[in-house]
């Protein structure tokens, strides 16, 4: 491949290198390079790497389950006295037995930065379909390709809309091991085509940067429109707006008899970033409407209660039964504080990572931090996302404290206190002092009470949330000893958890010229 660090840049461009890839940008606004974006394009890499490892290994163990298969019955016949069975004939040069190396569609490449370092860092890929719709943006792509020294056949930039290109794979013989989508804005018109493009297994990675949508309330009616779920106003609304794009993308692959299966879920700076893989099953879909929930939650002091659209019971004969759900869970007021319920979703309701996922991520990482500038960074998230329990949503200690009024809790004084009671407790990669845990929320709001007899508050309004959970008695005085548990490994480690900003004024940059809301 070409030397890029010694080559210097055409006149009107500049060279700009991130990982192993050294890139051509135009002095104009035609195609943008977002260096924060850095931290997702290394993700990226690295969850590519680290299902494709797991990729080849269940294809491995597929084929010699096939070839064992195949000699018992070979031996079966000639005991028998028979002729083997002809085998299928492939094309001259193709072992169905070997692996084979991955195929990617980045269906929004813009400059084609993020294929180009595929190319370059994912050993294993054998195929790049890198498309665009802006001519401006292929040219880039192919300008970028050849300073970097790629083959067209290995990565072949493309002019389309995303939507037809999309479609035009969902045949089983066309599909792709990987599908990428980072659109501006919402993901949502690329899903339904992506959820029938990607291969079986294969993996789907996908940006949605329309928080204002996803995690707000101004646009409810929007959100609903390209997700199929309401937000919600609570301290928790990136765990949600996360909730809400796996819905979509659930429902969507249900449609064809398919189902996803979360593998990691990142709320990060101002986007959501997840990446998911995609199984044909048709009892698997099924399951879909036990997977999916609404969440009730209080408008005064957030107290949140989900509940389930399907259940599912196995009968007498070990066959599962599936039928609707009874509900609410709630009355029509908050028994804490007597505030109306708010309705959120519907949305995903299961787990939002793959623990063995994350922890063979993490390996990858430590064993190759070379390959990435932002590895402290990935290092503390990931890590995060793997002490994340199940439970869903969070509270954070301000919030809680804000509620009721009082002097402000210590983070460490809120989760030893619950884990004393027993209950599970973790943070959340989604915010900074958050508190997941399957505790109910009475017990929450025991642990306030029993901090509010300590650090007495004056003055509140008596119809306020505060006066009504502050007036009643606690079931028990909590105990705020410090649990050996209370600080994380990721907390003791002193990784770094939680974004710092990394410029003035950074964030979203201009959408490039040409103004086409498909651009990426």
């Amino acid at each position: 491949m070409a030397d890029q660090d010694n080559t210097p840049a055409p006149a009107g461009f500049k060279k700009v290198t991130e990982g192993k890839a050294t890139i051509l940008f135009p002095d104009t606004n035609e195609v943008f390079y977002n260096p924060i974006q850095e931290f997702n394009r290394d993700t990226s890499i690295a969850a590519i790497r680290t299902w494709d490892a797991i990729f080849q290994e269940e294809r491995s163990a597929r084929n010699a389950e096939k070839k064992a298969r195949r000699e018992a019955n070979v031996a079966k016949r000639a005991q028998e006295g028979l002729d083997p069975l002809p085998e299928k004939e492939y094309p001259e040069g193709v072992d169905p037995f070997t692996p084979r190396g991955i195929t990617i569609l980045e269906a929004l490449s813009a400059s084609g930065l993020r294929s180009i370092r595929y190319a370059k860092e994912i050993p294993n890929v054998r195929h790049i379909l890198t498309n665009d719709l802006e001519a401006d943006a292929v040219a880039s792509i192919k300008r970028n390709a050849e300073f970097n020294g790629i083959s067209p056949e290995l990565l072949e930039p493309h002019k389309g809309d995303a939507i037809d290109v999309l479609y035009q794979h969902r045949d089983p013989t066309k599909r792709y091991d990987v599908i990428d989508l980072d659109p501006y804005g919402t993901a949502s018109p690329f899903i339904d085509g992506a959820v029938q493009a990607v291969s079986d297994g294969g993996l789907l990675c996908v940006t949605c940067t329309d928080l204002a949508v996803l995690a707000g309330t101004n646009y409810t009616e929007t959100c609903f429109a390209k997700y199929g779920g309401h937000p919600v106003k609570a301290e928790f609304c990136h765990e949600v707006a996360l909730r809400l794009v796996l819905h979509a993308l659930a429902t969507s692959a249900a449609r064809y008899k398919r189902h996803i299966v979360p593998l990691v879920s990142l709320s990060i700076d101002y986007y959501l970033r997840v990446f998911i893989r995609v199984f044909s099953s048709a009892a698997e879909v099924k399951m879909t409407a036990s997977k999916t929930c609404l969440a009730y939650v209080c408008t005064g002091c957030q107290s949140t209660y989900t509940q389930f659209l399907g259940k599912v019971s196995d009968n007498s004969k070990g066959n599962k039964k599936f039928g609707v759900n009874t509900g609410p869970p709630v009355d029509g007021h908050c028994e804490h504080c007597g505030s109306k319920f708010h309705v959120a979703g519907p949305m995903w309701g299961k787990e939002l990572h793959s623990v063995s996922f994350v922890e063979r991520m993490l390996k990858h990482i430590q064993e190759n931090s070379a390959l990435y500038k932002t590895q402290p960074r990935i290092l503390g998230m990931l890590s995060l996302c793997k002490e994340e329990i199940e439970a869903p949503f969070y509270y954070t200690a301000n919030g809680l404290s804000g509620i009721v009024h009082c002097t402000s809790i210590p983070l460490l004084k809120v989760v030893s206190a619950l884990l004393n009671e027993g209950y599970e407790v973790s943070g959340s990669h989604a915010a900074q002092g958050s508190i997941k845990t399957n505790a109910p929320p009475s017990a929450v709001w025991d642990v306030m009470r029993s901090w509010v007899k300590l650090n007495p508050v004056k003055n509140i309004r008596p119809d306020s949330p505060a006066h009504k959970i502050l007036a009643v008695e606690p079931a028990k005085i909590a105990n705020f000893e410090m649990h050996p548990d209370a600080k994380s490994e990721s907390r003791k480690q002193h990784l770094v958890r939680y974004q710092i900003n990394p410029t003035k004024n950074w964030g979203p940059q201009a959408r490039a010229g040409g103004g086409n809301k498909r651009k990426a």
